[in-house]
C-alpha cells in the first residue's frame, strides 16, 4: 500500500521547513537597507550584519572574579560601539549626549537582573525610545541620533550600571543574551526613520 501525500500539504511542509531561512533574508535584507541609511555601503553593511550575527556567540573577557566574570559581546557590544564612532561626526554632540542620558536612565529603570543569563530589557522598548529621543533632539536626521541613543543607552544603563546586580550569576556579558536583541533592532528601526 502506498501512501501519498497531497501536493498542498507538500507546499505547506516545505515552507515550514525554509520559514527559518526566509526569516534570516529578511532580516539580512532590512540590517543591509538600515546600514546603508546610515551612510555605510551594501558590501560592507552585508559584512557587519554578518559580523554582528557571528559575534554575539563571542565574548571576550574583560575581568575575573569569584562570583562574577565580565566579559563583552562582538556582536552586541563592539561592533555597535564601532558604528557609533563611524556616526558620531554625523550627530550633534551636546544633544546627543543628553538623548543617550535619557535612555541610559529609561533602560536602567527597565532593566532586570536575570541568574545565568545577565541583565534583559524588553527587547522592542529601546529602539521606540531611540527613535523618540532621535526625533526630539535632531529632526532633521534622526537616524544617527537615534542610533548612537539605542546602542549607548542599552550598553550603559542596562549593562554597566546594572552590574553590581548580577553576582553570582556567572559570566555577565555586556551587550550578550539579555540585550542583544533590543541592540540589534535598535539599528533596524532607527535606520528605518531616515
Amino acid at each position: 500500500m502506498m501512501f501519498f501525500l497531497p501536493f498542498s500539504i507538500v507546499l505547506l511542509l516545505l515552507f515550514i521547513l525554509l520559514l527559518p531561512v526566509l526569516f534570516f533574508l529578511l532580516q539580512m535584507k532590512l540590517v543591509g537597507h538600515a546600514l546603508v541609511k546610515l551612510g555605510i555601503s551594501p558590501a560592507v553593511a552585508t559584512l557587519i550584519f554578518f559580523l554582528s550575527i557571528i559575534g554575539s556567540l563571542i565574548n571576550i573577557p574583560l575581568f575575573f572574579g569569584e562570583e562574577q566574570n565580565i566579559a563583552i559581546n562582538v556582536g552586541g557590544a563592539i561592533i555597535p560601539l564601532l558604528l557609533c564612532i563611524y556616526l558620531l561626526p554625523k550627530v550633534p554632540i551636546f544633544k546627543t549626549i543628553i538623548a543617550v542620558v535619557i535612555s541610559a536612565l529609561i533602560m536602567n529603570h527597565l532593566a532586570h537582573p536575570v541568574p545565568m543569563v545577565g541583565i534583559t530589557i524588553p527587547m522592542f522598548i529601546p529602539p521606540l525610545v531611540a527613535v523618540l529621543l532621535g526625533f526630539i533632539f535632531s529632526p532633521r536626521n534622526p537616524t544617527p541620533v537615534a542610533y548612537i541613543t539605542g546602542v549607548l543607552g542599552v550598553l550603559i544603563g542596562a549593562d554597566l550600571m546594572n552590574l553590581s546586580q548580577v553576582t553570582g550569576a556567572g559570566m555577565m556579558s555586556i551587550g550578550g543574551a539579555g540585550v542583544y536583541d533590543g541592540i540589534f533592532l535598535v539599528g533596524i528601526i532607527s535606520a528605518l526613520i531616515g
